[in-house]
């Protein structure tokens, strides 16, 4: 419930929303009606899109930006398949710019990556992007150029299907999740490699250790020698961060409007710099109907991870007279994105505490003791949050634009710590202070785990032994069927990836002709990033690719941290049990110290990036190019 103050800060920032309005595209507006044929978008054969500075309004705040169009987040483009489009993009900066059409299948030449696929736009100039559209469903596009699309350089695309659309819906709305910063994004990576846990408000301290909310002191010492921080969840966090919801602020409460009993889809985007996001809407059932705009099976949960660059459609079906809270919680739990669907404008539902933090655990370093025999019944879950702290009911805040703003029903005080006496009795005090070391010692109920080593290059012989690699998981897993970190004990439903299943026989059933280990690596107290240990700026060549063939790639996740993994040009198909029928995707999130495995087929001729899409650990160098040669290429 709001109270008197935020009743009058909310009439304040109100009076401002038709200065608002001028910087926000028609599927944007503050109240949406949803996309209607009579709101104009951007569409048709021949599109200008015109990059360039400007400012953006967030919760009564003005802040520089850069729109297209005019607008942040960019205007919304909607084809449709089997046309063709042609789209001139004018670069206004004063820098090199350019666009990168997420997840669609396009020739290389216009896939928009600047010294991988072409030489990007420079200022004052133009670039026709020109195009079949030979797909359908949500994505969307931003800069590949720098750190601009920190700065609001991002849209969504909807492609209608050429036939019928198998998703029957009376009424859609799109959901861009994005995160903004007062600081530039030079600025923010500045700090980053000076000190990556700059933004990390959230360590664990005295009070929570004498509460007994954070870990015990001997887990907690333990933890300390082998340099790791449970709390390093984010690098960029609501310290710093705004989280938005089409451009709006939590206070700003963009509202999306329906009649009860409608099927409304939501096409959720997540279009954040370094920001996964956990989208829930309570009293709301989701039913996921596509995923990465590919069309599933629809699955029915209570709430979902959607990674940088995801995209989900889900059907959603209102049947009260009354408006409900749609949040989009940082996976820190330091800020939330908040939005209202509502019968009528000017309504609001309360909005949900933040929940507690998540702490890292020992199978977040890929250390998973219950695939040991004799270890099968220990809890190492001890990072997942046990629920809502009844006593996050008031003195809520969340972190605006760098200051702290009173949020209503959000709870930072709760945020300190959490119990993991279920790890108390983990002897780890053999650990040494160097991460390479051996871990001997460790007591786990008389099973002794000698010579364990969390540096060990055996178990990634390909990787490039030096200081920018911290760790090596000894013992990754797939994590597919696990719902993400802090989502564990939220006693409801949770997506995980096992259970999409394209709803759609897969187009390539072959099984793969050869297999390929990638390692994400970095070093996280110097915000160091790279796969197999090498960073994109030290490594030119290309991972090779015969037209045509089929692959499996297994990703390693050697850190602490999830990272959502994109390839530029093709899908994938997730491994997780469907068979012909597996998810397919552009965009996985491996979480830490797991593995994911997908088969592609590489049927798109030449270099495409390949990527983590969290923004400054592409900057830092977690990045390469595959290169897809034609057949009968030496």
């Amino acid at each position: 419930m709001f109270d008197r103050r935020q009743f009058l800060r909310g009439a304040a920032l109100a009076s401002g929303a038709a200065a608002l309005s001028a910087w926000l595209p028609a599927w944007a507006q503050t109240l949406s009606a949803g996309l209607r044929p009579t709101i104009p978008t951007v569409s048709g054969e021949d599109i200008t899109l015109t990059i360039a500075r400007q400012s953006m309004t967030i919760d009564g705040h003005r802040f520089r930006a850069i729109g297209i169009n005019g607008t942040v987040p960019a205007p919304l483009v909607r084809l449709r398949e089997g046309q063709r489009v042609r789209l001139n993009v004018v670069n206004q900066l004063e820098e090199d710019s350019s666009i990168h059409w997420h997840g669609l299948l396009v020739p290389a030449k216009h896939d928009g990556v600047p010294g991988v696929s072409f030489p990007g736009i420079k200022p004052g100039s133009s670039y026709l992007y020109d195009f079949p559209v030979i797909q359908s469903g949500t994505y969307w596009y931003h800069s590949h150029s720098g750190l601009q699309e920190q700065e609001g350089h991002y849209g969504p695309i909807i492609i209608d299907p050429a036939g019928d659309d198998p998703v029957a819906y009376d009424r859609e709305h799109v959901i861009v999740l994005a995160d903004h910063s007062p600081l530039s994004p030079e600025a923010i990576f500045r700090r980053l490699k000076v000190n990556p846990g700059h933004f990390n408000f959230q360590r664990q301290t005295l009070a929570g250790l004498l509460s007994g909310r954070d870990q015990p002191l001997k887990d907690r010492l333990d933890w300390g020698q082998m340099r790791m921080d449970p709390t390093d969840i984010s690098d960029v966090t609501g310290s710093t961060y705004t989280y938005l919801v089409n451009g709006h602020g939590p206070f700003d409460n963009w509202t999306a409007l329906f009649t009860p009993g409608e099927r409304v889809r939501l096409r959720v985007i997540n279009a954040s710099a370094m920001t996964t996001f956990n989208v829930r809407i309570p009293g709301l059932p989701l039913t996921i109907v596509q995923a990465d705009g590919q069309n599933v099976v629809p699955v029915t949960v209570d709430e979902f991870q959607i990674g940088v660059a995801e995209t989900y459609d889900l059907i959603v079906t209102p049947g009260e007279d009354k408006a409900f809270t749609l949040v989009g919680e940082a996976i820190d739990r330091s800020g939330m994105a908040r939005a209202t669907l509502a019968p009528r404008a000017g309504m609001a539902a309360e909005v949900p505490p933040l929940r507690k933090r998540p702490l890292a655990d020992m199978k977040d370093m890929g250390m998973d003791m219950s695939s040991t025999p004799g270890m099968e019944g220990m809890d190492m879950s001890g990072g997942a949050p046990r629920g809502v702290d009844p006593s996050a009911e008031k003195n809520a805040s969340a972190r605006l634009g760098g200051t702290a703003a009173v949020m209503p029903g959000m709870d930072h005080s709760g945020m300190s710590g959490m119990d993991h006496s279920g790890m108390a009795g983990m002897d780890h005090s053999a650990m040494a202070a160097e991460a390479g070391d051996q871990m001997n010692g460790m007591d786990h109920g008389g099973h002794e785990m000698a010579s364990m080593k969390m540096r060990d290059f055996a178990n990634a012989p390909q990787v490039k032994r030096d200081p920018s690699v911290q760790t090596i998981s000894p013992m990754p897993v797939d994590r597919t069927g696990e719902p993400g970190q802090g989502l564990a004990d939220v006693g409801h439903k949770v997506l995980v990836y096992k259970d999409l299943m394209a709803l759609e026989r897969n187009p390539d059933v072959r099984a793969p002709g050869r297999s390929i280990d990638i390692h994400l690596t970095g070093n996280m107290e110097r915000f160091m990033w790279s796969f197999d240990g090498e960073k994109m700026s030290d490594h030119h060549e290309p991972i090779p690719f015969t037209e045509g063939e089929r692959v499996r790639i297994n990703l390693i996740n050697d850190t602490m941290m999830g990272h959502p993994i994109h390839i530029h040009g093709h899908f994938f198909e997730l491994v997780t049990g469907h068979g012909d029928h597996a998810p397919r995707k552009h965009t996985v999130i491996v979480q830490p110290g797991g593995k994911v495995s997908w088969d592609f087929t590489a049927d798109a001729v030449g270099d495409w990036a390949f990527h983590c899409h969290l923004l400054y650990h592409m900057h830092a160098g977690m990045m390469r190019v595959v290169s897809v040669r034609p057949k009968g290429d030496a």
